[in-house]
């Protein structure tokens, strides 16, 4: 008998509480579509409480040390590390990921806040020439207030612990509001928090229904107390936050889709390459924002990887997490698998080919090449977000470049060749927020700048460059003298 799970509570002020009006909404998991997780559907009411709690917790924690905000910030890396086991039973519940991916997850999204606490004594400014003799001039970094983290379930711990670390180091207060498909595994974020001794309000999470979801984040962004919106989902979504942030003035950081193109040179280690597409087109079905999407591969080249790819791919097995030699787990939904699937017969109509047979059940479904993909079909400019990955056969490398670049996307990409200069010249010419070369477009370190370019949104998450996302600039002038004025 299915066991009915307790109900996930919102994270408010330092309580731990249900929805104003009682409301809740459930979450069926892809495996079994049985009931998973029962969340709070937070009101409106609860989004302005969120918001009010933060705002009045802002003030203290903004004027706490550096130090002082790194020591804690470690202590909640540490309370996420120690919740791995937790995480992954809630994420491979929720998300049909497998369990290596949900603890990976959890163990790198500690890091992520490590990283992040080391951040907390690099907020720092500049001393600027002055024409004043008797002056000094100063531009200062300083935190911002209440920053806004909308996170999605496909990396379900990294992404939410990543929009919410570098604003806490930068003295900033949080509202995280959770994604409707794994409100269990993203409030187990604020559990982490709640026991690292943040302080009341520093973190607040709110879940809240699907069909609830536009108003919701409408009146979190023009709340006043909020000044910074951070994203990570759909272009199409992304739009909409975009939309609303500059309604109310308010800048936004976006990760957004992706169509990564992985470019094989005609001389390039072509089982390296093999190595690198699997992995980045293939793990967690796909769904992650980096993964591989396009293979752009010189026709010398081309029949020897395709040959290879297949072989590799026929290896790898997509099921419901659990299952012996299930190492790809399963699509977020049937839906979602519904929607790959008519890409991939699009293509097919239009005269690709397939090296594997299309296997697609439920939720499920198995690694798929599609070969000789041109401009008339979907799947060229599409995002499939599924394990398929595209073959576009090229003629040389200034072809490549053309065909990498003709996407409305430029989050991630990667070139394969011997020659490394050759491969600069070519991953200079490519618009991507990152470029790998000889890896995986499936890559990426707390540490590094993330984000992307054109419909991939804008801003960077990460490393030195997220304190410029989540502070203030603020010129300051020291006058030692009496000013003489024209008036």
């Amino acid at each position: 008998m299915q066991k009915t799970p307790q109900t996930i509570p919102l994270y408010i002020g330092g309580t731990f509480s249900g929805a104003s009006d009682g409301r809740t909404f459930e979450r069926l998991g892809p495996a079994s579509n049985a009931l998973v997780t029962r969340a709070a559907a937070a009101t409106l009411a609860d989004a302005d409480a969120a918001v009010e709690a933060a705002a009045g917790a802002f003030a203290a924690w903004s004027a706490l040390g550096p130090s002082v905000r790194r020591t804690r910030l470690l202590k909640a890396a540490d309370a996420l590390e120690a919740r791995i086991p937790d995480f992954i039973e809630a994420g491979v519940a929720e998300t049909g990921a497998t369990a290596d991916w949900m603890g990976f997850n959890a163990s790198y999204a500690a890091n992520m806040m490590r990283e992040a606490a080391s951040l907390s004594t690099q907020v720092s400014g500049t001393v600027v020439a002055s024409d004043l003799s008797d002056a000094m001039t100063l531009s200062v970094r300083r935190p911002c207030g209440v920053v806004l983290g909308i996170a999605p379930w496909n990396s379900p711990v990294i992404l939410a612990v990543r929009a919410i670390a570098t604003a806490l180091a930068c003295g900033n207060t949080v509202v995280l509001k959770a994604s409707e498909v794994c409100p269990a595994t993203h409030a187990l974020v604020g559990r982490a928090m709640h026991e690292a001794g943040l302080g009341d309000g520093v973190v607040n999470v709110l879940t809240n229904a699907p069909a609830d979801a536009p108003a919701l984040v409408e009146r979190l962004i023009a709340a006043p107390a909020v000044r910074r919106v951070n994203f990570t989902g759909s272009a199409a979504v992304g739009r909409i936050i975009a939309h609303h942030a500059a309604e109310h003035l308010k800048p936004s950081l976006l990760e957004l889709g992706s169509k990564a193109p992985l470019l094989v040179l005609d001389d390039a280690d072509v089982d390296a390459a093999v190595a690198a597409i699997a992995f980045g087109a293939f793990l967690n079905q796909g769904q992650i924002c980096m993964s591989t999407e396009r293979v752009v591969v010189a026709d010398a080249v081309a029949d020897e990887l395709v040959a290879k790819l297949a072989s590799k791919a026929r290896s790898l097995k997509a099921g419901p997490p659990g299952t012996p030699g299930a190492v790809l787990g399963l699509l977020e939904s049937a839906r979602s698998a519904q929607r790959v699937q008519a890409l991939v017969i699009n293509a097919m109509e239009l005269g690709a080919e397939l090296p594997l047979d299309l296997a697609v059940e439920g939720a499920c479904m198995q690694p798929c090449i599609v070969d000789r993909v041109d401009s008339r079909m979907r799947l060229y400019g599409e995002e499939s977000f599924g394990p398929v990955v595209s073959i576009i056969r090229v003629a040389n490398d200034d072809e490549a470049i053309r065909v990498a670049n003709d996407s409305a996307y430029g989050l991630t990409a990667a070139v394969f060749s011997r020659d490394t200069s050759r491969a600069m010249r070519v991953a200079r010419s490519l618009q991507s927020g990152a470029c790998h070369i000889n890896g995986a477009t499936l890559y990426d370190e707390p540490q590094l700048p993330m984000g992307g370019v054109k419909a991939s949104g804008w801003g960077r998450f990460g490393g030195p460059a997220g304190i410029h996302e989540f502070t203030d600039l603020c010129s300051v002038t020291l006058q030692s003298g009496r000013q003489k004025y024209p008036i």
